[in-house]
């Protein structure tokens, strides 16, 4: 029997409730450690079809006659519009539909960021289409850009009001306190660049339309597009077969989406509009800079009596405020914390959401403040983050549902104790140094996703659930959730994804929620399928049901008798089992956060200012493992990813004009494979006993959150310089 209830969820931070079906024969968590199929490592199950190049792409899709989009976007930061004209590029050879603002909902009259669309063409061809802007009519009249984070916020140019948190009496923490630091901590905007650029395809079939798109977030998308065109959601179909990327950035319709849906219903042809690469780099979100003022307390013994910070984000002309002080109020044991949070809006491009948005930012400061605070009590930085580790939620009190994070740190110090072997290579201008950095972040997904399980006649499955793969395996992992529970090899579990047309809701791939967010619903699914399957066979062979079980892709009975299971559902003919499953509620009462540290090893020459890094030690506690293969790429991915932010990734704007002088790959310096060091990846593969039936939580970002702290506490470490700043570049090190 079900029963309606009200449950939490957490996507990157925001938290949101969610009505949700229980059933009451909820699964119990399997057994911790590797089992048949879960566990164990498994190559992903699309590896071929990418390697071959028979992986489709949105950007690979080709229709009767496709239409393309070029797009006229404001050259300046903050500009007026004096006049439009476009009437010229209708007649240009291969146009087919102009549109501008007033048109579509997106296109705007007032532009006040570099980029920002005004109109767009649609032609035979991507070429016809530039031309034909070229032919439009416009002048613009450019005004002076809001640039300074801290003046738009003095001028109250904010996105949203100030985020305030305040606990315990943090003057009196300060005045307890042996040893005070304060410090100013920066960071730069980076940029995602995903392999395939942000972009959509729109065809249209009276009135309904099919969306094939680049996203993060299938039923986003097709909400986002019914509201735009006043349509009932169920005539809005999306569909992501494969995936090049997002990172954060494509969760929802954007612009590009909702200009080639119009186009297309304008000229009754499909249209596609992607965009250059320029274009992502300028228009497509960013990780927003933020400017830290920290201010850190602690007893001569190390405890922390005070934390305070006062985060300035600088989001540009839209976009939602990240927990930049997430990481001071939540991870360690302090009394007294004071943070305040503003978001100011300025004539740059809008923020986007960019793995761990806001923690990366926010552990950079925090954790290049403790390692300052070591030095000044004299203490050993990892013993000085022993010493205040939080048992319980620092915010409220709530017990973890499961936290590993002694666990992380012991293990951790296998490589802390290299430090003196490290140092000990310094030759000449080459200074080697050892630094570490903890982490902590969400993870525990939440519902409402769904999964439906089929079983043929010939005892083959296939998990079908509308979610999105973005490229960090989850076809895989699916799989492998629905063949432990089903008893099943690998090889014979088909996975559909990437259609809201033909599988049932699931959420975003985003907030590190896949796993743990549709995980569960599979398993659930499967072991419905399961259930079906073991009643056929005990009617079949007259046995009770307590008596089977499925393994290794037979029926098996307590008393030694063992079917194939094609054997067994081979009397359904054309018929088929449907499993159903649902995710259950988050724990009650308890908070479910993922943790880790990272120890990092650099060499600096102090003559030229280069900084190699030459180890990165990840140990990361983020519950039970589905496939350690793919869970050590996504370790790897994030800390080669966190490089790229500490060293030479940076967004570079026009001081006069605001404009974005980092618009392609040669501008924009992104890690090359010369730059990736040893990386070392320990998982603590114990299962959150409290959350679903799976006890995973999510990995897609915590891997990326301490990278740059630990890099920087290292280059500290080899060289006495404190590190305040990223990028970390040579003209700084200098």
């Amino acid at each position: 029997m079900a029963r309606l209830i009200r449950t939490e969820k957490e996507v990157e931070g925001r938290y949101s409730e969610q009505w949700v079906l229980v059933e009451e024969d909820a699964l119990d968590q399997w057994p911790a450690g590797p089992l048949e199929t879960v566990g164990r490592p498994a190559q992903r199950l699309t590896g071929l079809e990418r390697a071959r190049g028979e992986a489709r792409y949105t950007a690979d899709l080709q229709l009767p006659g496709l239409l393309h989009t070029a797009v006229l976007r404001s050259p300046h930061a903050r500009a007026r519009l004096v006049s439009l004209e476009l009437e010229p590029a209708r007649g240009a050879p291969g146009v087919r539909g102009v549109v501008g603002p007033g048109d579509v909902a997106c296109l705007t009259d007032d532009p006040q960021y570099q980029g920002a669309a005004v109109a767009a063409v649609a032609a035979d061809t991507f070429a016809q289409a530039r031309a034909a802007l070229e032919l439009i009519r416009v002048e613009w009249e450019p005004l002076e850009p809001l640039l300074d984070p801290d003046e738009a916020v003095a001028r109250g140019s904010v996105t949203t009001e100030a985020r305030r948190t305040d606990r315990g009496d943090v003057e009196a923490g300060f005045a307890e306190a042996d040893v005070v630091l304060e410090a100013e901590y920066r960071t730069a905007s980076v940029l995602h660049n995903a392999l395939e650029t942000h972009q959509a395809v729109c065809e249209w079939q009276g009135d309904r339309l099919t969306v094939h798109i680049s996203t993060q977030w299938i039923w986003g998308v097709r909400d986002e597009v019914a509201e735009a065109f006043g349509l009932p959601a169920d005539h809005v179909r999306v569909v992501c077969e494969f995936m090049g990327g997002g990172f954060g950035a494509k969760g929802d319709a954007g612009e590009y989406t909702l200009v080639a849906a119009e186009l297309a219903r304008r000229t009754g042809r499909p249209v596609r509009c992607a965009l250059t690469r320029s274009e992502e780099n300028v228009n497509s979100g960013n990780r927003n800079p933020t400017i830290q003022r920290l201010k850190v307390g602690a007893r001569s013994d190390g405890t922390l009596t005070a934390l305070q910070g006062e985060y300035v984000c600088a989001l540009g002309w839209s976009g939602w405020l990240p927990s930049t002080a997430g990481p001071m109020q939540m991870l360690y044991a302090c009394e007294n914390v004071r943070t305040v949070e503003h978001g100011a809006k300025l004539n740059t491009p809008p923020m986007a959401a960019f793995r761990a948005p806001g923690f990366v930012e926010g552990t950079f400061g925090l954790e290049c403040a403790l390692d300052e605070l070591a030095a000044k009590l004299d203490l050993d930085p990892l013993e000085l983050r022993r010493r205040n580790h939080a048992d319980s939620d620092p915010d409220g009190g709530r017990p973890f549902s499961g936290k590993n994070l002694v666990e992380c740190y012991r293990r951790a110090d296998a490589h802390w104790q290299r430090r003196e072997e490290v140092r000990a290579r310094s030759t000449g201008p080459w200074r080697h140094g050892v630094g570490l950095a903890s982490q902590i972040w969400y993870g525990a997904g939440g519902p409402p996703s769904y999964a439906w399980i089929r079983v043929g006649s010939n005892g083959n499955a296939t998990v079908v659930t509308a979610m999105q793969d973005i490229g960090s395996g989850t076809k895989t992992a699916m799989a492998q959730i629905a063949a432990e529970e089903l008893g099943l090899p690998l090889e014979r579990i088909g996975v559909e994804l990437g259609d809201s047309a033909r599988g049932p809701y699931a959420t975003i791939s985003g907030g590190s929620s896949t796993v743990p967010s549709v995980g569960p619903a599979v398993r659930a699914a499967a072991a419905d399928a399961a259930r079906q399957i073991i009643e056929i066979a005990a009617q079949r062979y007259h046995l009770e049901e307590r008596v089977l079980r499925l393994s290794g892709g037979r029926v098996v009975s307590a008393d030694g008798g063992s079917w194939p299971l094609e054997e067994v559902t081979g009397l359904l003919d054309e018929g088929q089992i449907l499993g159903k499953g649902a995710r259950g509620p988050n724990p009650t009462g308890m908070r479910t956060l993922t943790y880790g540290v990272q120890v990092a090893e650099v060499a600096v020459d102090t003559e030229t200012g280069e900084v190699r890094v030459d180890r990165v030690a990840a140990i990361h506690d983020v519950g039970r493992v589905i496939n350690p293969l793919g869970a050590r790429s996504q370790v790897e991915g994030g800390v080669i990813q966190g490089i790229g932010h500490t060293l030479s990734e940076q967004r570079l704007l026009d001081p006069g004009s605001g404009r974005v002088l980092t618009k392609t790959l040669d501008a924009y310096k992104l890690p090359t494979i010369a730059d990736v060091p040893e990386i070392v990846t320990d998982l603590i593969d114990v299962p959150d006993a409290h959350l679903t039936n799976l006890g995973a939580k999510g990995l897609g970002e915590p891997p990326i959150i301490p990278t740059s702290a630990a890099i920087a506490n290292a280059i500290r470490d080899a060289t006495g310089a404190s590190i305040r700043s990223l990028p970390i570049t040579r003209e700084e090190m200098l």
